[in-house]
């Protein structure tokens, strides 16, 4: 039993011995592959590392190498550019080759070995700070090569373009182009093969030259801006029934960019554009036709009555609109306006002075308000009245005319033509005929004070005054005005408070009135008033001196032999400014006017 015991006490033994044994086997022979694998992984590196992308796991500094070279072989560097002229540098075209400076083995050194069974479950991704070697000519000549390189196209400014109609003035977008700056491309370009880079953008790398002024610029914007304010602008003149129209088609050719980027208006083309519209509807020192009240037609020329246009003034005027920005509907700026811009500028309000009768008419809205007598300028002292058509200058009551050896008093003086004028003569008892011929004025035109009060009370500065001669070298026949019913009743009525001076006014109603036919005198419904004056004035004619004739003109001006010369300019749209005649409104008594 004890014997028994006893070998199965040492089979236990020796089963306890054998487990020991094989587990101290397993123990010894995994140490062993693990100081073993510990040994390797001083020489390689763990599985589950990676170096650049490189899969390195097992390798040695060697193989890391080798490998390393074998995937620069394979090297391609793109190169994106502007519309598509894209490029690619292989590196073995470069002769591209690696430099190690021993980064691979200080990585492995610094590996731990004895870890590598942790480190199998732990990925080691590396990156080395790459050197690379190449051929610096063969990398220019890469570079050349590129399509980028091939027809470079020039960068142009953004710009306005020219000015449409639809459009006005609008960007013209810049042209960017595809020139580049060679030295910038190859930095680029080498810059990323050192660092293995699979692509390089030229845009993004700043290689392009680039336009001085973009679409984006402000200065460009702005000029933009002003220009399209400029030509956003009309003006409508109005001439009348007619009218012109200043728009953005003209408007467009007057401006350009000036300094700083401004708008610049050329002053000079826009006098240009006055001088056209003053050619074609200035009226000022042109002739003109009147039908007379005598039922001639005759053609007056001198003068400077009408319509002109202050060219300054108006450029001015149009520069001022352009700037405010703003369309606007107006006439010109004048120097001298008219009545009309019908066909006949002085329209149907003016005087018409005949010369060749010693007769006046005044006409208002079409309507005769007075006609009268008159003495002009003394023939045979060379004192002839001028003709033309010319615009009162201004009037006053009151005025002493003054000349070398004179001072005579005038209660209405009324001047159109410088120093000549219409004013009552009161030194005068009788009017019209011949008078004028040997004892006439020194130009003026001397009227009954009745008369003259009359037209004063009508007419105001500017007012047509329309001096002229019936045709023909010397006419002898002194035509009469075409009389009807209401031309006799109107100079009856405008006969007023009868004295010595309505003499000529009493003639002329009666004369008008015995011209009529006997159906038409029956309508004159004033009859009664003009044989009562005829009666009055008898009564104070017959109260004068036996000897109260004629009194000798009193009134002895300047010679108007030394008046400038009114004649016509032969260019009116070229006249300069200074030879619109001076306003006389502001003129003294002692301007010495012509009696």
């Amino acid at each position: 039993m004890k014997e028994k015991n006893k070998r199965k006490m040492h089979g236990g033994a020796s089963a306890k011995s054998y487990t020991g044994l094989v587990l101290t086997c397993v123990m010894t022979t995994i140490a062993v592959i693990y100081v073993g694998f510990a040994i390797y992984f001083e020489s390689h590196f763990c599985f589950g590392t990676s170096i650049d992308g490189i899969a390195v796991g097992g390798s040695s500094v060697e193989k890391v190498e080798d490998a390393i070279r074998t995937e620069m072989k394979n090297y391609n560097l793109t190169v994106t550019a502007r519309e598509d002229k894209n490029g690619t540098i292989a590196g073995s075209d470069i002769d591209m080759e690696p430099v190690f400076q021993g980064e691979i083995e200080k990585l492995l050194e610094e590996q731990n070995g004895f870890a590598w069974l942790i480190l199998m479950f732990q990925k080691q991704e590396f990156e080395l700070a790459k050197v690379v070697s190449y051929d610096e000519q063969k990398l220019d000549e890469a570079v050349r090569n590129l399509p980028c390189m091939k027809d470079q196209r020039t960068p142009v400014d953004a710009t306005y373009s020219d000015y449409t109609r639809e459009n006005g003035y609008a960007l013209v977008p810049a042209d960017y182009g595809t020139q580049v700056d060679t030295a910038k491309v190859r930095k680029a370009v080498s810059d990323a093969v050192l660092v293995l880079d699979e692509t390089v953008d030229l845009e993004q790398s700043g290689c392009y030259l680039e336009p001085a002024i973009g679409d984006d610029d402000k200065d460009l914007l702005a000029l933009i801006d002003a220009l399209n304010q400029y030509v956003g602008v009309t003006i409508t003149y109005d001439f009348g029934d007619d009218r012109e129209v200043l728009d953005g088609t003209t408007i467009s050719t007057w401006l350009s960019e000036g300094t700083d980027e401004k708008v610049s208006i050329d002053e000079e083309e826009v006098l240009a554009f006055v001088k056209t519209l003053a050619k074609k509807y200035n009226t000022a020192y042109s002739p003109k036709e009147l039908k007379t009240s005598y039922g001639t037609t005759v053609t007056i020329t001198g003068g400077f009555y009408g319509w002109r246009i202050d060219n300054g003034g108006e450029v001015e005027q149009i520069l001022a609109d352009l700037k405010a920005g703003k369309d606007v509907e107006r006439e010109p700026v004048y120097l001298t306006t008219a009545n009309s811009h019908g066909e006949h500028d002085y329209g149907d309000s003016y005087v018409e002075i005949n010369l060749t009768n010693q007769h006046l008419f005044l006409y208002k809205d079409g309507k005769l308000v007075v006609e009268s007598d008159f003495v002009s300028g003394n023939l045979s002292k060379g004192h002839d009245t001028p003709t033309g058509a010319f615009g009162l200058t201004y009037k006053t009551m009151n005025a002493v005319l003054r000349g070398p050896d004179y001072e005579t008093p005038v209660t209405y003086w009324m001047p159109f033509n410088g120093d000549v004028g219409m004013h009552d003569a009161t030194w005068r008892n009788k009017f019209g005929g011949s008078i004028y011929k040997t004892s006439g004025s020194h130009g003026c035109i001397n009227l009954p004070a009745s008369a003259a009060k009359k037209i004063y009370e009508t007419i105001d500065k500017g007012y047509a005054v329309l001096v002229y001669r019936m045709p023909g070298d010397n006419p002898t026949v002194v035509q009469q005005p075409q009389v009807d019913v209401p031309s006799v009743i109107n100079a009856i009525s405008i006969i007023g408070p009868v004295t010595l001076e309505s003499e000529t006014a009493i003639v002329n109603a009666r004369n008008m009135y015995n011209s009529l036919s006997d159906a038409d005198k029956a309508q004159v419904t004033n009859y009664d008033t003009l044989t009562a004056a005829e009666a009055a004035l008898a009564v104070l004619k017959a109260q004068q001196p036996a000897d109260g004739g004629q009194q000798p003109d009193q009134s002895q001006p300047q010679d108007q032999s030394q008046q400038p010369d009114q004649s016509q300019p032969q260019d009116q749209s070229q006249q300069p400014d200074q030879s619109q005649p001076q306003d006389q409104s502001q003129q003294t008594d002692g301007s010495q006017p012509q009696g």
